[in-house]
């Protein structure tokens, strides 16, 4: 697989990296229903087979239960290890809701709880999940995930979810790995400014959700989105529910005819879609089975055309 150099690290991360949004199962407030361990288990096995050399999780991913599969896979895993990238900064209460903390004292307390269930010294990208809107937390919060690289405990640091300003703010204490934001087809807004700001700044980029969390899979129908558990929190969400599924659906269709030209998936040219931007390093793809991984990971080789780029542009306004 093709590699990039993440922001002002040291790591060379390939393209696509193995997200573990859905493996962490039920139980919590942005569940994707029940979810399988075996299953996660050989999904994170196929992609670390197939050259993916980074894996993305998260503490509040079922309420660390993605950070022990994590771990569970590579214990059971004889090859090289790859980078583990995890974030803090939600806590949860006991009904699975989280909400965003960002104290000196709470990160700390989720950095030993991530690098206990993941079983590492040292975790190779820590990011905060959320910003806050108080500045005097977020910046106890950043100078905090400073203090932790300075200690060890994390080799890089990094930040998801925030704006221009907040990266600034951040960056008047320390410097910024890299930003993890959410890009796809049908999120294209940090096109506009922050990812122009991230690669005039030397910040590395892996984006999120990169198949709008299922919906460019060329998998998704109407038909299945009823039948979605009802603790799936894509079931609810507007961008699965008219009227703007019609219009993805249209999009994926698109997507598919790009597909047939390339021997792929609609969901590959989706990755491959968000890969073209020079600013993005990667793209994390996320799996319940081996098979998906396999599916999706011909992005890395898929090259674009001029034709093909417009073509995904040729699709109606969606609705407010």
């Amino acid at each position: 697989m093709k590699t990039r150099q993440l922001g002002n690290s040291d790591l060379v991360i390939t393209t696509q990296g193995f997200g573990s949004w859905a493996i962490g199962g039920s139980g919590w407030q942005f569940a994707w229903g029940t979810q399988s361990d075996d299953d996660s288990i050989r999904a994170i096995h196929r992609a670390l087979e197939l050259g993916v050399n980074w894996i993305d999780t998260a503490a509040v991913y079922g309420l660390g239960h993605s950070e022990e599969i994590v771990s569970a896979a590579l214990a059971a895993w004889t090859g090289p290890r790859p980078y583990v990238f995890t974030k803090c900064g939600l806590r949860w209460n006991g009904k699975g809701e989280p909400r965003r903390v960002l104290t000196a004292a709470s990160i700390r307390q989720e950095c030993e709880d991530s690098l206990r269930r993941l079983n590492l010294d040292a975790i190779d990208l820590y990011q905060i999940h959320w910003p806050v809107d108080h500045v005097a937390e977020l910046e106890e919060g950043w100078s905090t995930m400073a203090q932790l690289q300075k200690e060890g405990k994390a080799r890089w640091i990094g930040v998801s979810n925030f704006d221009v300003d907040q990266m600034k703010r951040a960056q008047a204490i320390a410097p910024i790995t890299s930003l993890q934001p959410p890009y796809s087809l049908v999120h294209p807004d940090v096109q506009r400014e922050i990812l122009p700001y991230c690669k005039d700044q030397g910040i590395g980029v892996i984006v999120y959700s990169p198949m709008a969390s299922g919906l460019l899979t060329g998998a998704m129908s109407p038909e299945r989105i009823s039948q979605l558990p009802e603790d799936d929190w894509r079931k609810q969400d507007s961008e699965f529910i008219e009227p703007r599924l019609s219009a993805h659906l249209a999009l994926v269709e698109r997507l598919r005819a790009i597909g047939d030209r390339h021997g792929c998936s609609p969901g590959a040219v989706a990755i491959a879609w968000t890969l073209l931007n020079p600013a993005v390093t990667g793209a994390i793809v996320g799996a319940r089975r081996p098979e998906q991984v396999t599916d999706v990971i011909a992005a890395s080789s898929i090259r674009l055309t001029e034709a093909d780029i417009n073509e995904t542009k040729a699709s109606a306004a969606l609705p407010a």
